[in-house]
């Protein structure tokens, strides 16, 4: 006897969401039959597209409705655009919000990100036009108006290595060895980021994030997923859009990306450290710090959160600590880790 396939459960949120964007389908011109997936990403936030006007007198354009459930952050989205928009960074415009619901009605950035759209030809302007964006953010920083990248922070982000990389993918106990090993370098990296100047910084920003705006829109980049912004290390941002997840740089072009920030961030006024030298390693320790919080994070969202197709770059995270960790004495024993972590994970296997 075969039994029929069991039929899917309603999709409550995007109901819940169909009937809030019916509240405003007049004073937008929402075309409803229109909504469609955009696109969704490691959270539980979702982006929806669909035909409307951004304002009554406005030629017909697609906006992007956000379904964002509780605690997703909408609060903190609505006012770090504020911040990123007046401090002449190219964000979505945010139309309409209901925060205890979890839904937004935002403008439309395009379908284009640097992802999609980096090749030879146009790395190098690109890459500078997010670099440019990048200052202009730090420009604008001031304390105590985003939370603190501080030490629990920071260790709280490398402790997923341990347990979701290590113990959950790797299926191997931290024994009293490895943790002292892990102890020392995170305390190497949290006394690093702790002593750079701090400024406003985006966390995730980085290709898949930045959005090439068509003619004669100049206003490159576009920048999504600001929501989880913070006060933190001058490095990170920079490190982030270079050694990336998804893309990876020759180290030409990186020193070439570097030099360009660098240069321009002292001219700008931005804090950067006066000897390159010093600057280049700081950003490196930074870059791995965020580097053993991704090999824990992937490993999470795919064990915990069922998204398994992260789980193919991790590869691409073990070379870069592995390689930032051989270069500086200090980090050696975690590099001889990450020796041993990866035979191990050859084992297991990286992917599924």
């Amino acid at each position: 006897m075969t039994l029929p396939p069991a039929p899917h459960a309603p999709d409550t949120r995007l109901q819940l969401l169909a009937a809030w964007l019916d509240s405003h389908a007049n004073r937008y011109a929402l075309d409803l039959a229109t909504l469609a997936p955009a696109s969704s990403d490691a959270s539980f936030r979702r982006y929806f597209r669909l035909v409307g006007k951004e304002a009554e007198d406005a030629a017909a354009t697609t906006l992007i409705a956000v379904d964002a459930p509780p605690p997703e952050k909408c609060r903190e989205f609505v006012q770090i655009a504020k911040l990123l928009s007046a401090a002449g960074v190219n964000v979505p415009r945010v139309l309409e919000a209901d925060f205890d619901a979890g839904f937004m009605l935002v403008t439309d950035l395009g379908t284009t990100s640097y992802l999609a759209a980096l090749n030879p030809d146009n790395a190098r302007p690109l890459m500078r036009d997010a670099l440019d964006a990048l200052i202009r953010w730090q420009l604008a920083s001031q304390p105590d108006v985003l939370p603190p990248f501080d030490e629990a922070f920071l260790r709280r982000e490398m402790e997923l290595l341990p347990e979701w990389f290590i113990g959950r993918h790797l299926g191997r106990e931290v024994d009293e060895k490895t943790r002292g090993v892990l102890d020392r370098t995170f305390a190497l990296l949290i006394a690093s980021a702790q002593a750079q100047p701090q400024v406003f910084m985006l966390r995730d920003f980085m290709p898949r994030n930045l959005m090439v705006m068509p003619e004669p829109n100049p206003a490159n980049p576009g920048v999504l997923d600001f929501q989880d912004a913070v006060y933190g290390p001058v490095t990170y941002d920079v490190a982030s859009l270079l050694r990336d997840a998804f893309v990876s740089w020759d180290e030409e072009f990186e020193l070439d990306c570097f030099v360009y920030y660098w240069e321009r961030a002292r001219k700008a006024g931005v804090p950067v450290d006066a000897d390159f030298g010093e600057f280049y390693r700081q950003l490196e320790w930074m870059g791995l710090q965020r580097h053993i919080k991704v090999l824990g994070l992937f490993c999470r969202i795919h064990y915990r959160d069922h998204k398994p197709h992260y789980m193919k770059d991790l590869p691409r995270f073990i070379g870069y600590a592995r390689k930032v960790a051989a270069r500086y004495r200090p980090l050696g024993p975690f590099a001889r880790l990450l020796d041993d972590l990866e035979g191990r994970a050859d084992e297991v296997g990286y992917t599924f």
